[in-house]
């Protein structure tokens, strides 16, 4: 097998000097490496059609609740579990709309008119209302499916217009989830992994901007000031636990940079995560280990380094182009990029299954752009 050519992460357009707004981001679609593109594309078609080995988290009522996948969620089967099945699909209509002329994008858009189906969708909305399904993929696979959603909205084509007006369905019942459920949540949920509120949020913040959803948008900004705005020191030298995929320091701070005015995120960012350098080092943060790839929880580790790679990137975005401490967090980027770029290889189904998605989202910048 030839080596994996590692793609540069999204990069951040600069800004001129003193300016005391955001830098303007964009999507790094150019620079991406075409064959890295072409394997991580060759991953989500592997798996959204393959139905087993297969992780459902459900609760039963009956004996009728055994059913295979593909029955209980028959656009949302594949990929070993219902979110990666989501974010699979949405890696296929990234790398579609960015790379049309791509030799993968028949088959991409194949993939996704066999799935995105309007019988598929209403079996998915009816299984999500099923008894006992009140936080079903709440909030990570949700909001993947929201991410999923304005990445439709954004594409320019026919066809994804149609799959866009089919999904409306299942959307519109992810964001009634989370309208019902931030009002009632206390306290943020601070995890490593799937039920972390900051990354979630950070999704449904860029759906709100796509989707023009002011309501939305302004109970995001309520629940960013209630749970994070008094956020102070916070201890990324605990990080990381041993399974964590999702940085909680830096997904906190790379959701407060969507959230707060251009001239009070570097205030706040200083009181957060005090111990940034301004010297351009990248040693005050180092990459996760890998110890066993074949191992689903070990592995999430590489999915830490690229998801830690994006939101650093991301919290460069929100700083001043003439702000000192964008140059250690971009290197930082750099470093647990190219830490675990090179193992999105697909050699080991169950750990991952789902790091294409992730390497995706860091090189073409998908968190950067709205």
């Amino acid at each position: 097998m030839p080596a994996l050519v590692v793609p540069r992460p999204g990069r951040v357009v600069p800004m001129t000097s003193h300016s005391g707004t955001r830098a303007t981001p964009r999507p790094a679609a150019a620079g991406l490496d075409a064959a890295a593109t072409a394997r991580f594309a060759r991953l989500a078609l592997n798996c959204v059609r393959r139905e087993y080995p297969n992780k459902i988290a459900q609760v039963m009522q009956s004996d009728a609740d055994a059913r295979p996948p593909r029955e209980l969620t028959p656009a949302f089967f594949g990929c070993y579990d219902w979110h990666s099945s989501v974010h699979g699909h949405w890696l296929l209509v990234r790398l579609a709309k960015l790379c049309p002329q791509a030799h993968f994008t028949p088959d991409a858009r194949a993939a996704l008119a066999q799935s995105l189906t309007p019988a598929n969708i209403a079996a998915e909305v009816e299984y999500m209302r099923g008894p006992g399904r009140a936080s079903f993929e709440r909030p990570y696979g949700l909001a993947w499916l929201l991410k999923l959603a304005s990445e439709l909205q954004t594409w320019d084509d026919a066809q994804a217009r149609e799959w866009h007006a089919g999904l409306a369905p299942l959307a519109n019942e992810a964001v009634q989830r989370f309208t019902d459920w931030l009002p009632k949540l206390r306290y943020p949920i601070r995890a490593g992994e799937h039920s972390q509120t900051a990354f979630a949020l950070g999704l449904l913040s860029d759906w709100t901007a796509v989707a023009g959803d002011t309501a939305v948008a302004a109970l995001l900004r309520e629940r960013a000031l209630t749970y994070y705005a008094g956020d102070r020191n916070c201890p990324i030298s605990y990080e990381p636990s041993g399974e964590d995929f999702l940085s909680p320091c830096l997904g906190e701070a790379d959701f407060m940079r969507r959230m707060l005015p251009p001239h009070e995120f570097p205030l706040w960012l200083s009181g957060f995560l005090p111990g940034i350098p301004a010297d351009g080092s990248s040693d005050w943060l180092a990459p996760g280990v890998v110890t066993d790839r074949s191992d689903p929880k070990l592995a999430h580790m590489d999915g830490l380094n690229l998801s830690r790679a994006w939101m650093l990137e991301g919290i460069a975005s929100g700083l001043p182009a003439d702000d000192r401490r964008r140059s250690s967090l971009l290197a930082t980027a750099r470093v647990h990029a190219e830490a675990s770029l090179p193992a999105v290889t697909g050699e080991h189904y169950e750990g991952g299954h789902w790091l294409a998605s992730f390497a995706v989202y860091l090189t073409t910048g998908a968190g950067l752009a709205r």
